[in-house]
């Protein structure tokens, strides 16, 4: 069975290519741009089951030269990330052109092939900032802000409306706060995860900046968020149509600080001004995920991190 997954050579999608080929699935990463080396070493073990296919989602006669595949399953990843204001406001129109008229392309793509199953990536962020409950479940009301979360929330509907009227099952999956392996700068990514930040302080031998050690964060490790969605691509059937994946626990900065402390016993830190209030990540339930499907994550915040450390480690990655 093969399975396209768009914006492959990205940060989580690269992850759920890897995760599937690992999976003994063929996979077809399409995407704007080619595979790094980067990611072909990644791959290296399960690359015989990868092909990479360069084009723009944008672009419906660049995508129609999937439908010449055996497609059973599609996976949308490709996004426009644009979370910093200065991108916002600067590339609005692109945001909302591949975040909206993308996940219509690929839709079409879905209807022509009559998929079993088309699953889009989406993210914590169409809950919004202000929700009053600290614990998020699927039944949660969204409130996105900005426009990278109104274009997820609304990529969501437009992809359960599009598998109703054309006949094909969907499925969305709300993603908490990834981190690990692959997570890098791109044109259609700028901001990037803390842990990132301060694994590659650690690496390049630099102190980490800490403000209020008591602001709570949320992370999941990367590889659990592959496996999560692999889980559902390989379910007989779902009963729900979204579906949180969050594997990470409610920390505070001292006690990822204590986690990174126990790895690297040499870790620089340095004080910075606090400023506002405490920070409190909100915690996504995955208790539906565990119950319909039976996926349990593999990695708590110190395993996670461990890996991730091999990883840059291995290929030293310093960004």
């Amino acid at each position: 069975m093969t399975t396209l997954v768009t914006g492959g050579t990205g940060f989580v999608a690269s992850n759920i290519v890897r995760t599937l080929a690992e999976q003994g699935e063929q996979v077809i990463s399409f995407d704007l741009n080619p595979p790094s080396a980067l990611l072909r070493r990644y791959i290296k073990p399960w690359a015989d089951r990868v092909i990479f296919i360069q084009g723009d989602i944008l672009n419906q006669c660049e995508l129609d030269i999937i439908l010449e595949h055996d497609i059973k399953l599609i996976v949308h990843a490709a996004v426009f990330t644009g979370l910093f204001p200065n991108i916002e406001t600067g590339r609005s129109k692109d945001i909302i052109a591949t975040n909206v008229m993308g996940t219509t392309n690929v839709l079409e793509v879905a209807r022509k092939l009559s998929v079993q199953r088309f699953l889009y990536v989406s993210s914590i962020a169409v809950y919004g900032d202000y929700q009053p409950d600290q614990i998020l479940t699927e039944e949660s009301i969204p409130y996105p802000r900005t426009l990278y979360a109104i274009t997820k929330y609304l990529s969501e509907l437009l992809v359960r409306r599009y598998g109703e009227l054309h006949g094909f099952p969907t499925v969305s999956v709300r993603l908490g706060s990834p981190y690990g392996p692959m997570e890098r700068v791109t044109a259609h990514r700028a901001n990037q995860s803390l842990l990132k930040e301060w694994t590659g302080n650690i690496i390049r031998g630099e102190p980490i900046e800490v403000g209020d050690r008591s602001a709570r964060r949320v992370f999941s490790y990367v590889r659990d968020i592959a496996g999560g969605i692999h889980a559902i691509l390989a379910a007989p059937s779902l009963s729900y149509g979204v579906y949180n994946i969050s594997t990470g626990e409610q920390k505070t900065l001292e006690e990822i600080i204590s986690a990174l402390r126990d790895l690297y016993p040499g870790l620089k830190i340095t004080d910075k001004p606090m400023t506002g209030h405490p920070q409190i990540g909100n915690v996504m339930e995955m208790q539906r995920l565990i119950n319909d499907v039976g996926f349990h994550p593999r990695y708590d915040l110190r395993s996670g991190l461990e890996e991730y450390m091999s990883w840059r480690r291995a290929n030293n990655f310093t960004e």
